[in-house]
């Protein structure tokens, strides 16, 4: 791809989410979303494979369906209210669309099927685009949104997420879907806090977005697209497996690493709740998830697939492995716990 056209394409990617996240008005909020997805899809169907134009294409259907979703529930609201404002309360058939397009622009259970199939068709750096800067936009309606939203829909929505998003990635063998699964867990970590404390939502998906920029520069350096690929990451560079065994253990929430501060504190909001039942169910999924991520740490750091003396190992070659953007998001996905009181302040 011509670097003027993916110079334009990431611009747009910027402009959409800032418009999304700026406005106060329906429109411009749909407007930006549709910006958004717009932008993406030319970075799906990068790779000419039909794979990638499947991808693109469910992407493109998904993405439509939810904008129409939105565009008629806000009209539909400002019909009985004459208001196209966001904070505006919003009547129950209003809040119902809203609800259902939010979840499938974010890939919330039960509307999540086309997440994997979407990242698996992807190249890695689309995937990477998909899971962090695409739920920028979404989340910032949600949170402007959620005073008219239903609690009891979200804590629902997030708990079956993060059920779907432990199961479905125990037998995955791709990274990419792994991520995908890894993915539709947090965001329902996200959703359930989401009706009960907007700041700590804020503070989860920073951290979110920050472990999984981790890891997947990580994959990306290391070419890992799937399990097997990974256990010759260390042929590339020892460093850069040390860093991806603490970042896919931090996004699995293991204390005492970076990931464990927002399941603690949301743990904690919730207990204050009365929500046990819920709680409990939530982190019994968080250990289907952490299976996962320990079968990748396993792999990467301690094993080596069987090979032949003819097979073409990574140090043969020489690539060329720019390794210092992984420096700041490695460093704050791992560390960041000890400064939890100052981030809370």
């Amino acid at each position: 791809m011509s670097p003027t056209i993916y110079t334009i394409i990431l611009s747009s990617l910027a402009t959409g989410t800032i418009i999304t996240m700026t406005s106060h008005h329906w429109l411009m909020a749909w407007v930006g979303l549709e910006l958004n997805t717009l932008a993406v899809i030319p970075i799906i169907s990068t790779m000419h494979h039909p794979r990638s134009t499947e991808a693109a294409t469910k992407y493109f259907l998904t993405q439509a369906a939810a904008s129409a979703l939105i565009l008629f529930s806000s009209m539909t609201n400002a019909w009985n209210t004459g208001s196209w404002d966001i904070t505006q309360p919003l009547t129950p058939p209003s809040y119902i669309l809203l609800t259902m397009a939010l979840a499938m622009k974010l890939g919330l259970a039960p509307l999540h099927f086309w997440l994997p199939e979407v990242i698996q068709g992807s190249t890695m750096t689309a995937a990477f685009i998909i899971t962090t800067w695409q739920k920028i936009a979404p989340m910032s309606l949600i949170f402007l949104t959620m005073n008219n939203l239903s609690t009891s829909v979200f804590l629902l929505m997030g708990l079956l997420s993060s059920l779907v998003g432990g199961w479905g990635g125990l037998n995955q063998t791709q990274t990419r879907k792994i991520m995908a699964y890894s993915s539709i867990a947090h965001l329902g970590w996200m959703a359930t806090i989401s009706s009960i404390m907007t700041n700590i939502l804020i503070m989860n998906l920073l951290i979110y977005l920050i472990m999984t920029t981790s890891v997947f520069l990580s994959l990306i350096i290391s070419k890992s697209k799937t399990i097997q690929d990974t256990t010759s990451t260390w042929t590339l560079s020892p460093m850069l497996t040390v860093i991806m065994l603490l970042s896919l253990l931090s996004l699995g929430g293991l204390p005492p690493l970076t990931g464990f501060v927002p399941k603690w504190l949301i743990m904690e909001e919730l207990i204050l709740q009365n929500f046990n039942l819920l709680i409990s169910m939530m982190a019994a999924s968080s250990l289907l998830s952490l299976f996962f991520y320990l079968r990748l740490t396993y792999t990467t750091t301690l094993t080596l697939s069987p090979n032949t003396t003819q097979t073409k190992f990574k140090w043969r070659f020489y690539p060329n492995t720019r390794t210092m953007f992984i420096a700041a998001p490695a460093t704050i996905s791992i560390f960041l716990l000890p400064m939890t009181p100052l981030i809370l302040l």
